[in-house]
């Protein structure tokens, strides 16, 4: 638009100094240059707002080639500025996004040649001697992974993403790696023009998982399969023995006066005693013999496509190994061993009952002198007169107040301060004594007592919190043991409320215990949890590591804590493994932001390295055996 005020008017006229010597410049270039010129400027207009231009400078000349007139041709070239600058910043975020990945990210073209590799591919797979540009991707990969990484890269070509949640991947070094890799199209047009490869080194994890997986299935002190093993290896040997129509058997063995033995030389002797005889049991050279410890002094061996005849060869076997002392620092023991048989299918024709009656004979065996085997038969029964008395003193103990409630401090092991216990129940017998837990909370869970026992657990400990409140030690916690059968009640969270109420307590002053194979149950283990919660109990993971379940339930359970077993503190110095377990447990608890107490602390130097690997609380005898309230209100108490 013309403006007729600015007509014969230089720049330095009607223009801000530093406009007017800008454009002067860029003229003066022209009539310098004699040819036409263009610029861009960018302009802030008095609302603010940015605007881009570009000029173009023409020279006019007249008939003797003398510029006469520069004409100048102005447009507004905002929009087309500011998507350039879009695009810039795309590409450069583009860029970063796969230049800064920590995990490889290559480009591939429509035949799996690499085009593009970031830094992190580097990092995973070690610098190759030869480039990876324009080499295959498939020479990467692991010559059993190639049919599964050319299916998803197919599947990808087809304009869908896909992923290998494993794959083997050839590193530099000579060695496989396991990743996980995704595959993304390229898609320009709306033409597949490419492949991303997005790879990401799980090889921690998996390591992590078999560690964890071996610990589900081995036993941690004698190597054996353990009873998980056993019940996932029975199951499939049953199917295929129903299957080709074979006979297989089933022995329980028990070491005769192993408690005897493991209360009078120590806990040490009796491990090292286990170790020997697993090392016995495996030295037997026998065709589909597989031996697994079924927990304690008890052992079980499964026999595939056997006889009576060679079942009972074996089984002399065995009573064989035993004849040899055992020797520790010196001095020589002798041990022998029970065994009950039950046979398939004559037996039972499932897992759980053969077991169950091998048991059973095996009882039988006990009571006729033991150190020698039995086979199972319909007309035994298990039991003895041991076993009746417990369970009809077992069904008066609360009425008749015989049960006892002890406590094991819990050491903060940063500041060596005690607010925390766990109770322990005894059982006082009025003719057998003490009766150790070990012996009758079985029996408890077998019978259904455990739930009018366990009941009687909850409310103790809630008045004892409360006359511990109202003594002024309101800062006191106690955590409860909850058996497998307890917390399946339905009306176990009501219970604990109830208790709560009536006892005007603080919550958080209760943590309940649970094992692994409490929830195995996921859904229902998860609403009882969610409902524990609502009353603001704690819930602690008791015995961790030594069962098997899948380790998302840390990840979606309400939990606070983690015990960790005392068979892995009792050698952890001693035992590289049992080092790692613990070292695992502790940092994976406070990676999810879970406290950890290691259970059965014996000595100084267990204590010191918990301290020293941050794990929260310890309790065990380097602390204090489990005493009674008075013993806890006279030592642990602030007066």
């Amino acid at each position: 638009m013309l403006i007729p005020e600015y007509i014969g008017k230089t720049f330095h006229e009607i223009l801000p100094e530093h406009i007017a010597v800008h454009l002067q410049d860029k003229y003066e270039g022209v009539i310098k240059s004699r040819s036409v010129f263009s610029f861009q400027d960018r302009v802030t207009l008095p609302s603010g707002q940015e605007v881009y231009s570009e000029s173009i400078l023409t020279p006019i000349f007249d008939e003797e080639n003398v510029i006469r007139y520069v004409v100048s041709i102005t447009r507004d070239i905002t929009n087309r500025v500011n998507e350039n600058k879009k695009l810039i910043e795309s590409t450069e975020r583009y860029k970063s996004l796969v230049d800064h990945n920590m995990d490889a990210v290559m480009s591939l073209d429509l035949k799996g040649n690499i085009l593009h590799a970031n830094p992190s591919t580097e990092n995973i797979i070690g610098k190759y001697e030869e480039p990876l540009i324009d080499r295959s991707i498939f020479n990467l990969i692991d010559d059993s992974d190639v049919d599964n990484f050319r299916n998803i890269f197919q599947e990808t070509l087809n304009g869908k993403p896909s992923e290998l949640m494993e794959c083997k991947i050839k590193h530099k070094d000579n060695r496989n790696i396991s990743v996980h890799v995704k595959t993304v199209p390229i898609i320009v047009s709306e033409e597949v023009s490419g492949i991303f490869a997005i790879i990401k080194d799980i090889t921690e994890q998996i390591n992590y998982h078999q560690m964890m997986k071996h610990m589900a299935y081995f036993d941690q002190l004698t190597g054996l399969p353990n009873r998980s093993s056993l019940k996932e290896d029975l199951t499939n040997i049953v199917s295929k023995a129903n299957e080709i129509k074979q006979h297989f058997a089933i022995m329980y063995l028990d070491l005769d006066r192993f408690k005897f033995l493991n209360d009078t030389l120590g806990h040490n002797v009796g491990d090292e005693v286990l170790i020997q005889v697993a090392h016995r049991l495996k030295s037997i050279d026998v065709r589909g013999y597989t031996i697994y410890r079924q927990g304690g002094d008890e052992f079980i061996v499964l026999l595939e496509n056997t006889t009576v005849e060679k079942s009972s060869l074996l089984a002399d076997m065995i009573l064989d190994v035993f004849k040899m002392p055992f020797t520790f620092s010196q001095q020589e023991y002798f041990m022998t061993t029970s065994i009950g048989i039950s046979c398939f299918p004559n037996d039972g024709i499932d897992g759980e009952t053969l077991i169950k009656n091998a048991d059973t004979a095996l009882y039988q065996v006990k009571e006729r002198g033991k150190g020698h085997y039995q086979y199972y038969r319909k007309d035994m029964k298990k039991g003895t007169s041991q076993t009746m008395l417990l369970e009809t003193g077992l069904r008066k103990s609360i009425e008749r107040d015989e049960l006892v409630l002890l406590y094991q401090p819990q050491i903060d092991l940063l500041t060596g301060e005690t607010t925390s216990f766990e109770a322990l129940i005894r059982w006082n017998h009025p003719e057998l004594g003490f009766i150790s837990p070990g012996e009758f909370i079985p029996l408890a869970e077998e019978t259904g007592l455990i739930i009018p026992i366990g009941e009687w657990v909850i409310e103790k400990v809630c008045k004892k919190l409360r006359d511990w409140k109202e003594a002024g030690y309101s800062d006191i916690s106690i955590a409860v043991n909850l058996s497998p059968r307890q917390f399946q009640q339905p009306g176990l969270v009501n219970y604990i409320e109830r208790n709560i109420l009536t006892n005007k307590i603080d919550s958080n002053n209760l943590e309940f215990e649970i094992t692994e194979g409490a929830i195995q149950d996921s859904k229902e283990a998860l609403h009882t949890l969610a409902e524990l919660k609502k009353l603001g109990v704690k819930v602690a993971v008791d015995d961790f590591g030594t069962g098997y379940s899948s380790l998302s339930y840390l990840k979606y359970f309400p939990i606070d804590t983690l015990k960790i077993d005392q068979s892995f503190v009792r050698e952890v110095l001693q035992d590289k493994k049992d080092m790692a377990i613990t070292t695992t447990i502790i940092h994976l608890a406070q990676s999810l932001g879970l406290s950890v107490v290691a259970e059965g602390v014996e000595d100084e130097k267990q204590a010191i390295f918990f301290k020293k690997m941050k794990c929260d609380k310890a309790q065990g005898y380097f602390f204090s055996r489990p005493i009674n309230e008075e013993t806890v209100e006279a030592h642990y108490f602030k007066k």
